[in-house]
């Protein structure tokens, strides 16, 4: 920031700011000033290879981005930056490249939005839509959380219901009992104020506990497993055995996509595999991961031609999240936009 210079150079950061922006940066006379917010496009970024995801730059308003691998997150990378999601608004802002450019594209990788795939069916003909695969197994981990989510929250209305009943007892004994500290009948009722106390497992966890601590866990495969994980994780299988079926189905899913020796036709078997158990499951929310596999099926198989993954997607989009901190968020969002397609573009 030109704040940051301010002290080393013995300048007066805002108004060096001001100069930077009106003057040294050429952003005043940028010929893209005009429409820059609503979009920007960089035809000679074209490339084979592309990727394309959603962004949010600033109070949660999302832009949509199209990226060329081979620029590897440097000057270069950027083919088009577009505000919204709006197929419509997207379309009509990529195909100012021109078609030759666009027929350039023979893959580009995206994750299960229909409006990214209706965009890519518009723009670039030639190419061939590939699913993210950290997208699927992100789908299948969702759907074994939600279970892990289920089981916590009858645990949690469960220790509430003891709770009142532990209430409710101490008050019926504290009726019961006659004044004066020589009753003899029955035994001396529990403190006023003694505090309910639930059941401990063998770890020290409550139920409760055992669940909200078994998130992180559950996410990692279990040779990755610290000792106390590992005896946590045999707690939480022993009680809940769903969680243990979701847990390796979700997990199956991604041994799966971690085969390298299959070849695309090997791998469609193995996925289609893979749904049939998780339809057989009987567990609501892998059924409809299942159905969103099988609804893209041929997109999910076109990772295993070449294996590509967004992941180059999610990394510029944190790249230009970190540059959005290091000047202190976007105030003016056109001047930030001609900072990212300086940098990016």
């Amino acid at each position: 920031t030109a704040r940051s210079l301010q002290r080393p150079y013995h300048i007066k950061g805002d108004e060096f700011e001001r100069v930077y922006k009106d003057f040294l940066s050429g952003y005043r006379t940028w010929e893209e000033l005009a429409h820059a917010e609503q979009w920007l496009v960089f035809p000679e970024n074209v490339g084979p290879c592309v990727s394309i995801d959603e962004t949010s730059l600033s109070r949660g308003e999302l832009y949509t981005i199209v990226a060329n691998k081979d620029g590897h997150a440097h000057q270069g990378t950027l083919i088009a930056i577009v505000k919204g999601t709006k197929v419509e608004d997207v379309v009509a802002a990529i195909k100012r490249i021109g078609l030759d450019r666009r027929k350039l594209v023979k893959e580009v990788t995206m994750d299960f939005s229909d409006s990214m795939s209706s965009i890519v069916e518009q723009c670039f003909p030639d190419a061939e839509m590939v699913i993210d695969r950290f997208h699927a197994q992100k789908l299948a981990y969702d759907a074994m959380q939600a279970e892990r989510m289920k089981e916590k929250r009858k645990a949690v209305k469960a220790e509430n219901k003891a709770k009142k009943a532990f209430k409710k007892r101490q008050q019926a004994n504290m009726r019961r009992r006659k004044k004066g500290s020589k009753d003899p009948r029955g035994r001396k009722p529990a403190r006023k104020n003694e505090a309910y106390k639930p059941e401990r497992l063998s770890n020290g966890d409550t139920v409760v506990e055992l669940l909200t601590r078994s998130r992180y866990l559950l996410m990692r495969p279990g040779s990755e497993w610290t000792e106390s994980q590992k005896e946590r994780a045999r707690l939480l299988f022993e009680l809940f055995p769903n969680i243990r079926e979701a847990y390796s189905l979700a997990h199956s899913l991604r041994v799966r996509y971690n085969n390298k020796t299959d070849d695309i036709i090997i791998a469609g078997e193995s996925i289609r595999e893979w749904c049939r158990m998780a339809r057989e499951s009987g567990m609501d929310d892998f059924e409809t991961v299942s159905d969103t596999i099988e609804d893209r099926f041929t997109d999910v198989l076109h990772y295993f031609n070449n294996r590509a993954t967004n992941a180059f997607a999610e990394s510029l989009n944190s790249k230009i999240k970190n540059f959005r901190a290091q000047v202190r968020g976007v105030v003016d969002t056109k001047f930030f936009l001609y900072r990212v397609s300086l940098i990016f573009g």
